[in-house]
């Protein structure tokens, strides 16, 4: 499996009182990513929810921090998809300012049912197209 990128500018809303980026934010910057990443495999999320009735929650994320991303910086936020599982998978993802990472971290995505959030299995589309 590839690693996507995908840039992210930081903007005065991202950065906290110190004019660095909210340690929250990662994961906008992430999720954002995650989406871009959903799309580029040709799986919009809308799409999938009105066609198959499930949809993606995040189940659990790890995040470690290593260095500060500040107003106006170019980011580059990497997906890299692990093997799937039945009903979830797990992305790593790291945000880096040119070559030095800046934050990384693991995300579990589950797949549940969009009516009652109970787990489902993914998709045998989602599956090919996120191996790819």
């Amino acid at each position: 499996m590839s690693t996507f990128e995908f840039p992210v500018r930081v903007y005065w809303e991202d950065t906290d009182a110190g004019g660095i980026v909210f340690y929250a934010n990662y994961l906008k910057f992430f999720e954002r990513a995650r989406t871009e990443w959903l799309r580029a495999a040709g799986v919009e999320q809308q799409a999938l929810r009105e066609q198959t009735g499930v949809m993606f929650v995040v189940a659990a994320t790890s995040l470690r921090y290593l260095a500060p991303a500040r107003l106006d910086d170019l980011l580059t936020i990497t997906v890299e998809p692990q093997p799937a599982g039945r009903a979830s998978l797990v992305v790593r993802q790291r945000a880096l300012r040119g070559d030095t990472l800046l934050a990384e971290g693991e995300i579990r995505i589950g797949c549940v049912r969009a009516d009652d959030l109970k787990p489902q299995r993914l998709p045998d589309p989602v599956v090919a197209a996120i191996t790819a």
